[in-house]
């Protein structure tokens, strides 16, 4: 970190529960899915949780694979190791509803005092971009930059998606200030590559990294404009 840097050009986030509610959405579909094979007390932690681990596994294995061909095939090793039949139309379920999950329900009223204060924003998100476009339908018109995992060909924390964000934004790490939910992808990231970062900690069961300590934690995105008024960034 570095405090002399001057105000960032561009803020970049990360979509899925910083934005947008995923885990909430998440949690529903699973439940959803579970309920439909007949299981009437589903361990959705559980899903969850062997769901994440082939998920994030898949995302760093070559061949690159796209986010919805990720999706399928964790789908298909989930249900697999938890002794449950696999089916096609399962992974649609998930697939489907992705784009459907809503904002918080403080992301709009932030993202246009953002741009009201001259900020250019971006998403830089592990997705496809048909996948992407109904998350970024839903909020307000006010991001003007969508950067994908699709796009890239590489998935955070891998530097070659951010290394991408920023070549097609015209910045360097000093022009960016990046505000972010995932710890073990997104601080990772700026941990190695020395950007700038808010981590948005929303009470979930995700931890910081034990060796870095990000520019802020804030409890949601509610708070962002106080962030910025504190570095002297606001124009008002």
């Amino acid at each position: 970190m570095n405090p002399s840097l001057p105000r960032p050009r561009w803020l970049t986030f990360d979509c899925y529960g910083t934005l947008i509610q995923w885990d909430e959405g998440l949690l529903d579909c699973v439940r959803e899915l579970l309920a439909r094979k007949g299981n009437t007390a589903p361990d959705v932690d559980r899903f969850i949780e062997v769901y994440d681990r082939h998920e994030h596994r898949l995302e760093q294995t070559p061949p690159h694979r796209s986010f919805a061909d990720i999706s399928r095939l964790s789908m298909s090793l989930t249900l697999g190791e938890l002794g449950m039949p696999f089916e096609p139309k399962d992974a649609d379920l998930l697939i489907g509803r992705i784009g459907q999950m809503p904002p918080f329900p403080e992301v709009h009223g932030t993202l246009k005092w953002l741009k009201e204060q001259g900020f250019m924003l971006c998403i830089v998100s592990n997705t496809d971009d048909d996948i992407i476009a109904g998350n970024v339908a839903q909020l307000g018109g006010y991001i003007d930059r969508v950067i994908t995992a699709q796009q890239a060909q590489a998935y955070k924390p891998d530097h070659r998606l951010f290394l991408h964000a920023h070549e097609q934004l015209g910045v360097g790490v000093e022009d960016v200030l990046h505000i972010c939910a995932s710890p073990h992808l997104d601080l990772e990231a700026a941990k190695e590559m020395g950007f700038r970062c808010v981590w948005i900690d929303r009470g979930t069961k995700r931890k910081p990294l034990p060796d870095y300590t990000p520019d802020a934690t804030l409890p949601d995105l509610s708070r962002v404009p106080d962030y910025i008024r504190s570095k002297g960034w606001a124009n008002e």
